[in-house]
């Protein structure tokens, strides 16, 4: 076989294969290439709540899944404190749950800068017989690398805080 040959045929195995998982397509958060979020990255894993992590088109993102029900997001804003959101610690790492979109939940890290934003489909699609991810095993599989963000606050008790 030529190499031409040969190479032509590599690239259209490659482009089967990469039509298999296509890239999750993203936005980057503002504050993406902070370095922090560059040492944080590096150390996510490479499942998260049982999903194998997917390929992204954005800086400082990540997904998880086929389809994807878990992406993050670093460089988000560092949300100020709130008496509408709970705050919660996993791992080490504190968040605020939005969850308004139940089942989807959106988790923000409270007290790092850059904060870190997971978005989780709890849900999945029971549909085509998948389950959706368990927001306490992502947000604790992801606690380690989220923690490599030092952490200047913390949560505080409503009745700390005076609520």
């Amino acid at each position: 076989m030529k190499p031409t040959t040969r190479a032509a045929l590599m690239a259209a195995v490659l482009l089967l294969l990469a039509g298999c998982a296509p890239v999750v397509v993203l936005d980057a958060a503002a504050d993406a290439s902070n370095p922090a979020c560059a040492t944080m990255m590096v150390r996510l894993p490479e499942t998260v709540g049982g999903l194998a992590a997917r390929e992204t088109d954005a800086q400082a993102t990540a997904a998880w899944g086929q389809p994807s029900y878990l992406l993050l997001r670093c460089g988000v804003p560092s949300p100020a404190p709130t008496a509408t959101l709970p705050c919660i610690t996993v791992g080490g790492v504190d968040w605020l749950r939005d969850d308004s979109d139940d089942p989807n939940f959106v988790f923000i890290t409270y007290g790092r800068t850059p904060a870190v934003e997971v978005i989780i489909d709890s849900d999945g699609d029971p549909a085509v017989g998948t389950d959706g991810v368990s927001g306490f095993e992502a947000l604790s599989d992801l606690a380690p690398a989220i923690g490599r963000i030092p952490a200047d606050r913390a949560c505080v008790s409503p009745e700390v805080a005076g609520g």
